[in-house]
């Protein structure tokens, strides 16, 4: 599918937040509006002015690529010929401190602060990559190479402290943490979102890895703060998720959603007979988030994690590799588990599990709109009644 040009227009303002008005529209060739990197460079480019995006205004697509789309802006100072905007913008309580000005500011003092704290200062200009309600992501070059600077939101404040205790030969190297803030070490390689044969397999291993290492630290986990998915938990989430999405279903979808969470009590207890001990979940494990190269792979994005199943990582990454691998790294994963827990059936345990990991990446997308200010939740409104039909489906 061709997607349509993004058609970027940046309303600019100061420091102290006064809007002093609008840039020409302009395209940029990359369409997901998450990705500001292209929209800093054009502007200063096109229009000889250096921005940080601070935010999203207004989109018009629901798929959040492609189209007209405004952010705000932050200056440093005045910028002449600007169009006048009159859309008041107001502040509002979700909003994220990296979305309003002076925000990003502050986490790059951070940064330099943690960086000059291990004698590695940043050498020239810290590059903005991306922005959006999930992350705030800047590349900063420094005396020993770049790093990475990654801000979120508080539903993912854990991941810097389970990246500090998860083996570092699999994750990326933490530098600082500081609540939502984390300082990585650049990666070597790229992403491998086309990775497929021995790779992929690779990939599980070193996910299951790490996951048998978990087994018996549960209350570790949950001590970090990472969300609980486990069978006491879990069903009252899925029930306020399907109570606030009810609304956005047809009526068979929502009584067959409805059947599901009703029975997840008998189905976590089928799950637990199958053997597969709850521990951690990488919660968008695919092959996407991996960086690295034939000889080494690092396992990225860990915002995401949680207690629970650890099968639950399966159906991510199952649907995202190329269909002729998949049942060799299906028998794979479960040769694994077989392994690891000697009488378990991983099998049984991945048939029981398909609507309930379905069920909750809907608590999951449900969970972010919550959290997320008006004007963002276009990137995920449609998303929680999206996975509820899959759940029907699967059920």
């Amino acid at each position: 599918m061709t997607l349509p040009p993004r058609v970027v227009t940046l309303v600019l303002c100061l420091p102290d937040g006064e809007v002093l008005g609008a840039l020409p529209p302009f395209e940029v060739g990359v369409p997901w509006w998450q990705e500001v990197g292209p929209v800093v460079a054009a502007a200063h480019s096109l229009h000889g002015v250096d921005v940080t995006v601070l935010r999203l205004l207004r989109g018009s697509y629901e798929d959040a690529c492609g189209g007209p789309v405004t952010y705000l802006a932050q200056v440093s100072a005045p910028v002449p010929g600007l169009s006048p905007w009159d859309e008041p913008c107001t502040d509002h309580p979700l909003r994220l401190p990296y979305a309003r000005p002076g925000g990003p500011a502050a986490d790059l003092t951070w940064a330099d602060q943690a960086l000059a704290a291990m004698d590695r200062p940043r050498t020239s200009t810290a590059r903005q990559v991306r922005t959006w309600n999930l992350s705030s992501i800047w590349r900063l070059p420094t005396s020993a190479g770049p790093v990475w600077l990654k801000v979120v939101p508080p539903f993912f404040a854990h991941e810097g402290r389970v990246l500090r205790r998860l083996d570092p030969t699999v994750v990326p190297p933490l530098l600082a943490t500081d609540a939502a803030r984390v300082l990585l070490d650049e990666v070597a390689g790229e992403a491998l979102y086309d990775a497929s044969g021995p790779v992929l397999r690779r990939m599980v291993s070193r996910l299951v890895g790490l996951q048998t290492q978990w087994v018996d630290r549960v209350p570790d986990l949950l001590e970090l703060g990472l969300p609980d998915w486990r069978a006491g938990s879990f069903p009252t989430q899925a029930a306020a998720t399907l109570d606030r999405t009810a609304d956005q279903l047809d009526p068979d979808v929502r009584l067959a959603c409805e059947q599901v969470v009703n029975g997840l009590a008998p189905c976590f207890s089928a799950i637990e007979a199958c053997g597969v001990p709850d521990t951690l979940v990488h919660g968008d494990f695919h092959p996407g988030n991996f960086v690295g190269d034939d000889r080494h792979l690092v396992l990225l994005d860990w915002g995401d994690c949680g207690v629970g199943n650890p099968l639950l990582d399966r159906a991510a990454f199952l649907e995202r590799i190329p269909a002729d691998d998949r049942a060799v790294v299906l028998a794979h994963w479960e040769r694994l588990w077989r392994t690891a827990v000697p009488g378990c059936d991983p099998v049984r345990a991945g048939e029981l599990l398909e609507p309930v990991a379905a069920l909750r990446q809907a608590v999951i997308y449900d969970a972010f709109l919550a959290g997320i200010e008006p004007s963002e939740r276009i990137y995920h409104r449609s998303d929680p009644a999206r996975w509820l039909r899959t759940v029907a489906v699967l059920s």
